[in-house]
């Protein structure tokens, strides 16, 4: 691998026109092709084998032409202080802006609220829903014009007016300012790390064009794939964050072995073969984090985790063929200010933070781990009272309309208005279809927790039936999941009695069914990534423990920071100050995104620290100088894409929508606490703790495994007598020249020019040490 990867960056360098001519042509390419595909549709939200999903499949089946899923807007009418709504005047306004509610090619229908009965008891507060054929997505904007102007007629006439649903949705989601705040905190990192504006930049630069190239073949692949416009935006938030992270530890190579006399090209190809190697299987632990989301059985989850594996894909390659391009345009400007003239820098061996940090938990191993893990393990103390749901309108700001229109129903009708169950009726084959619907509907009603149930709509046929039930609790409370599960458990009783059967749905019983599948596929999904990424790590690391203590380490930075979201989220600790107003279950995708998500990316960490760890072990120092080398060359450049990405992901903290928040501030605390309490302080210490142990490996194990030589010692390796080198090998004045048979590189003095150029007639542009 190391050999294969140190030719990939060594060509690059040398036909840098080729490489950057063919992205840019890519580039070019997959832009045109997104600018001509068909714009990405909603994507339709499927959930099979849940009884929810199959009701919506019944509904649709039996009711033809009215969408299931169709966008709805409720409006909710409250009359001035001391007046009620059915006095003349406001009633009269309320129907007038019903009617015009009720206009438009796409709306379905629009319910008044006073032949509605949906008026409170004490005559304050009506509302009225109007449901549209199509989706929120396909709304035109002659039809939300139309909602509006309604709205607007009635608050001239003196009510309070406000609007709730999916069809006030103006699809807004993470990007744009979140975006924008974690590229600039990156440059920063980036340049406070690399002392550079050209080594800050170029991460940047690359990082860009891969999120271009991968944004842009989502959007050409949207209408053959079924891709909707939110699959890329974990492409988007994975694509810039790590490629950022591969193009910064490849450039930091590269000034490594420029600092140890490494001529520009020769130093290209090592960094590409020895951090290059890290970056293929970084990246790989990553992708196979991402596309085990299949496991889940959720269609748009799956294409979510593919399109961004796809990205994370795009983000390796352009590491190993466009950032060595770019070094050969421009070898010496990623250097320090110092070295950027002559061309000569110095390798400095005195001790870093990195090196100084290894020594202190080298000396304290016991303190270190049992701080560490004690720590994680009381973060993760609150995540066992994890509740999860699906934060709706009640976790938005009270600034919104959706906000008020929530509080003015729970305030007007009661917390259960806000989530309504949907009830469908099979009464196909029975001798008496209404009568068993009236059963069903009239034992429902009775059930304990059940306010109120409304009066079946049969379909054409006249053997379906759907109404619907009001609980007396919020859409989020545990006690309307009890209610769901109590009139699911009636089901077989009033089977055997009317020959008909139900099923539960709506958008409460979704998030309710949603949630208990994630859960019955989160332990499944845990077992295949983990055992994937640690037989991967068995390859790169050729040790047993150390995956081992990979995945372990995970664990508890996942768990601590699962433990976080619930502190502040669920528990409201601390809510005010991420501009968190409404307290609720965590979102049902959130364990499984943070799972996957965090899991590729602390991999990512493991792979490149311990790599250089592994590197200094195999190249004959003790176990304890190992720790200490691989952190004098890793832990500043770790720290950087540590930061570069927690940045990134706080970036979206900053979103006015609870769940981008809440995925924010998920991915963010975790990987903070897997970077810096895991990565930094417990893996030394149980290394520490192993000493040779840490590397050991049955010899069985040993043969049977393929050698991939991530830490590069083939190429440090002598050539056989009477190998001839090729193009892509390293030339007769880059290796052995002092004939000590030690088949170390030794780079020969070279005049540079201002410009970085050579005098040397194998690459004019090469700058010689």
């Amino acid at each position: 691998m190391a050999t294969f990867l140190y030719r990939v960056g060594r060509l690059a360098f040398r036909r840098r026109w080729y490489v950057a001519l063919i992205w840019a042509a890519v580039l070019a390419a997959v832009g045109l092709a997104g600018l001509r595909a068909p714009a990405a549709s909603d994507d339709e939200f499927s959930m099979p084998g849940i009884e929810s999903q199959k009701a919506f499949d019944l509904i649709e089946q039996r009711f033809p032409g009215a969408s299931a899923d169709g966008a709805t807007a409720r409006v909710v009418f409250v009359a001035p202080k001391g007046e009620k709504v059915t006095a003349s005047d406001n009633r009269a306004a309320i129907e007038k802006a019903v009617d015009e509610m009720a206009g438009g090619t796409q709306v379905a229908g629009a319910v008044d609220p006073f032949k509605g009965q949906a008026v409170s008891k004490d005559g304050t507060t009506a509302y009225a829903t109007v449901t549209y054929k199509v989706k929120a997505a396909d709304l035109t904007d002659t039809a939300k014009k139309n909602l509006d102007r309604a709205l607007d007629q009635a608050q001239d006439a003196g009510l309070t007016v406000e609007a709730g649903g999916d069809a006030l949705d103006d699809g807004g989601g993470a990007g744009g300012p979140a975006e924008i705040i974690g590229v600039a905190v990156a440059a920063v990192v980036l340049l406070m790390t690399f002392g550079s504006l050209a080594a800050a930049g170029l991460p940047l630069l690359t990082a860009a064009v891969g999120v271009g190239a991968s944004m842009a073949a989502i959007m050409a692949l949207s209408s053959a794939f079924g891709l909707s416009s939110t699959t890329g935006t974990l492409a988007m938030m994975l694509g810039l964050a790590v490629g950022i992270d591969y193009a910064l530890f490849v450039v930091s190579r590269y000034r490594e072995e420029r600092a140890k006399g490494r001529t520009p090209q020769e130093a290209t190809g090592l960094a590409v073969g020895t951090a290059g190697s890290a970056v293929v299987f970084a990246g790989l632990t990553v992708v196979i984090a991402l596309a085990g989301l299949a496991v889940v059985g959720i269609p748009m989850l799956t294409k979510m985790g593919l399109a961004a594996a796809g990205a994370v894909v795009v983000a390796v390659v352009i590491a190993l063929t466009l950032v060595p391009a770019v070094l050969g345009f421009w070898p010496n400007a990623v250097l320090p200010r110092r070295g950027r003239r002559s061309g000569r820098i110095e390798e400095s061996t005195d001790d870093n933070g990195g090196s100084r940090w290894a020594r202190f938990v080298l000396r304290r191993p016991i303190p270190v781990l049992l701080l560490g893990v004690v720590g994680l393990g009381a973060l993760a103390v609150p995540m066992t009272q994890l509740q999860l749901g699906m934060p709706g309108d009640e976790a938005k700001p009270t600034s919104t309309t959706e906000r008020r229109a929530y509080d003015a129903l729970a305030e007007g009708f009661g917390p259960g208005f806000n989530g309504p169950l949907t009830v469908v009726v099979d009464a196909k084959g029975t001798d008496d279809a209404k009568g068993a619907a009236q059963t069903i509907s009239k034992e429902i009603g009775g059930t304990k927790g059940v306010v109120s149930v409304s009066p079946a709509r049969f379909n054409d046929a006249g053997d379906t039936a759907v109404f619907s039930v009001v609980p007396s609790t919020a859409p989020t409370d545990e006690k309307t999941k009890d209610l769901v599960t109590t009139i699911r458990g009636e089901r077989t009783g009033l089977e055997s009695e009317t020959g008909a059967t139900f099923e539960v749905t709506g958008k409460t019983a979704v998030n309710i069914d949603i949630a208990d599948k994630v859960q019955a596929a989160l332990v499944p999904y845990l077992v295949v990534v983990v055992g994937l990424a640690i037989l991967l790590l068995l390859v790169v690391f050729r040790s047993l423990l150390v995956p081992l203590k990979a995945a372990l380490g995970f664990l508890l930075s996942v768990l601590a920071s699962l433990g976080a979201v619930v502190v502040v989220f669920q528990q409201g600790h601390g809510a005010e100050l991420l501009g968190v107003q409404q307290t609720g279950p965590i979102m049902s995708l959130m364990p499984i995104f943070l799972v996957g998500i965090v899991f590729g990316l602390a991999m990512d960490y493991e792979v490149f620290l311990v790599s250089r760890m592994r590197e200094a072990y195999v190249h004959g120092e003790r176990p304890g100088q190992a720790i200490v080398s691989g952190f004098r060359h890793s832990a500043r450049v770790v720290v950087a894409a540590a930061l570069i990405m927690i940045a990134v992901f706080a970036g979206f903290v900053g979103e006015p929508d609870s769940m981008i928040k809440m995925i924010g501030f998920g991915l963010a605390s975790a990987v903070l606490l897997d970077a810096f309490v895991v990565r930094m302080a417990i893996v030394p210490a149980v290394l520490a703790l192993l000493g040779h142990r840490a590397w050991w490996l049955p010899g069985w194990l040993d043969r049977l495994l393929p050698d991939v030589d991530v830490e590069g010692a083939s190429l440090n390796r002598p050539p056989a007598d009477g190998e001839a080198t090729d193009s892509d090998t390293a030339t007769d004045s880059d290796t052995d020249t002092d004939g000590n048979g030690d088949g170390r590189f030794k780079a020969r003095a070279v005049d540079v020019g201002l410009d970085g150029t050579s005098t040397d007639a194998d690459d004019p542009a090469e700058a010689r040490v």
